[in-house]
């Protein structure tokens, strides 16, 4: 398992615990198209040891889209609830294995 790149990370602090996040800063070519929604990245913190990484995927547009649709930014209130959320779900970010995936993408409506 390939840690998160710590450049362009954001540190956040949830229930005692420290994570590190990450927005990818070109859209994938869908996310660009306005056809998927954009998607971040949440890691433990703990050094050395690798764990599990959340894929969360918002209903926002990716702010670098190429079609002009308003993004909202990913604020880190919005980061917190999807790790508690994936959290209660089963996510243990100390366990190694495949990403663990959420989808807190409602309400998204794709560009045509």
């Amino acid at each position: 398992m390939m840690a998160l790149n710590k450049k362009g990370s954001r540190r956040i602090t949830v229930d005692g615990i420290g994570y590190w996040w990450r927005i990818r800063r070109k859209p994938s070519y869908m996310q660009a198209l306005c056809w998927t929604p954009m998607t971040y990245a949440v890691e433990a913190a703990n050094g050395s040891q690798s764990g599990t990484t959340l894929i969360v995927t918002s209903g926002q547009a990716h702010p670098s889209n190429w079609v002009g649709v308003e993004a909202e930014p990913i604020r880190p209130a919005h980061v917190v609830a999807s790790i508690r959320e994936a959290r209660e779900q089963g996510w243990d970010p100390t366990r190694a294995g495949s990403p663990f995936q959420l989808d807190r993408s409602a309400g998204f409506i794709a560009q045509p």
